[in-house]
């Protein structure tokens, strides 16, 4: 056979395994490719596993069914501003709601004054209370990386903040007011401060209509609603938009640093009751306590809605967020510290203590929610 027979063959025989092969792409199943709304990367699963589990933490958010407390009492020569009850929207309600506290010593000369408590009300109000002229130390129990606010998930979004049906009409305005305000401020930060746009993908086996969420459509750009076959997920609806993750530590540390840049200072104290913080030497006291301002301030409407948290290893491929799939609690954040995953609320549970069983249930609905990811 000569060299040119041989390239003849060899041609028809590639030929022939070019056309089998196109054939056997025409007749195989089509799988559907998912278009993100925001993203241009693969929607990639997580690595979810009981073996890569580093860590569970419990936290406790400061709840209250008819909403958080912004307000002045008086008590003799003492003003004391209430700023404390945002349940599962602290970090994402702070500057607002910290605006709507400094904005109740609007009529009165800048001073010194008092901020108690740690946490991202008490930091995020002392930055306010600076800019507006204030001297001010912040008395604590624990410094910022010991809060309730350094275990937060950090998803901006002003939900599990109050019972809707319990409500008035007059918290979800301020609410609306304070969420605005927050989401500005939170846009001018960006990734020195923790914040940084990603997905979220909202999962239910409803299809989604008018709800309370509505209220803050406009805080979330490139929503769209996906139906069954639309989306990887194994749910029949998902809604797709665009939101901000802040990560704790980072926003919770470079507050913490602005603040004393600007000359405030941080004194580690405890208070067992109301007469020892009134005994403070400043005028002008903030209470951003949180759970604390029951046993200070004698608020028996608060309660606690214990959250357990399940650590992984950071994974970089995973750009995205979701909230529900199982549990109605269920969520995953992917941070640059962690992934993080989520799926209890128990309201007026007190427990410290992570339940292993919890642990399992909750890597458990997850690897359920990815297990159909290719």
């Amino acid at each position: 056979m000569t060299a040119a027979t041989r390239r003849r063959v060899l041609g028809a025989a590639g030929a022939g395994l070019v056309l089998a092969a196109l054939s056997a792409c025409a007749s195989a199943p089509r799988v559907p490719v998912f278009s993100r709304p925001y993203s241009r990367r693969p929607l990639v699963a997580p690595r979810v596993s009981m073996d890569n589990v580093i860590r569970v933490v419990v936290g406790h958010r400061p709840y209250r069914p008819s909403g958080f407390v912004v307000g002045t009492e008086v008590f003799d020569d003492k003003r004391v501003v209430h700023n404390y009850g945002h349940g599962g929207a602290g970090i994402t309600l702070s500057w607002g709601s910290s605006a709507l506290a400094v904005r109740e010593v609007a009529g009165l000369r800048p001073g010194a004054a008092a901020v108690v408590g740690s946490g991202v009300m008490g930091l995020t109000t002392a930055r306010l209370l600076q800019d507006a002229g204030w001297s001010v130390t912040i008395y604590t129990r624990d410094p910022f990386r010991h809060t309730v606010s350094s275990v937060a998930g950090g998803e901006w979004g002003p939900y599990s903040v109050h019972d809707p049906k319990v409500s008035s009409d007059a918290f979800k305005a301020r609410l609306g007011y304070a969420a605005g305000i927050a989401h500005h401020a939170f846009t001018s930060l960006g990734p020195g401060y923790g914040v940084r746009w990603m997905e979220l993908y909202r999962l239910s086996e409803r299809p989604f209509g008018a709800a309370a969420d509505e209220d803050f459509a406009d805080l979330y750009p490139y929503t769209v609603d996906l139906g069954p076959g639309q989306h990887p997920f194994p749910v029949p609806y998902v809604r797709a938009s665009l939101t901000m993750l802040v990560e704790p530590g980072v926003f919770l540390r470079e507050l913490t640093a602005d603040f004393q840049r600007a000359g405030g200072r941080v004194v580690i104290r405890d208070f067992a009751d109301r007469g020892q913080v009134l005994a403070l030497p400043e005028p002008v006291i903030f209470n951003c306590t949180g759970l604390g301002a029951a046993v200070l301030f004698g608020d028996a409407e608060l309660t606690p809605a214990r959250g357990q948290l399940v650590l992984l290893p950071p994974d970089p491929d995973v750009d995205y967020l979701t909230i529900g799939g199982g549990s109605d609690s269920l969520y995953m954040f992917s941070r640059s510290d962690v992934l993080l995953l989520g799926g209890t609320y128990g309201l007026g549970d007190y427990s410290t203590a992570p339940d292993p069983a919890q642990t399992e249930r909750i890597v458990r609905e997850h690897q359920r929610l990815f297990g159909g990811f290719g």
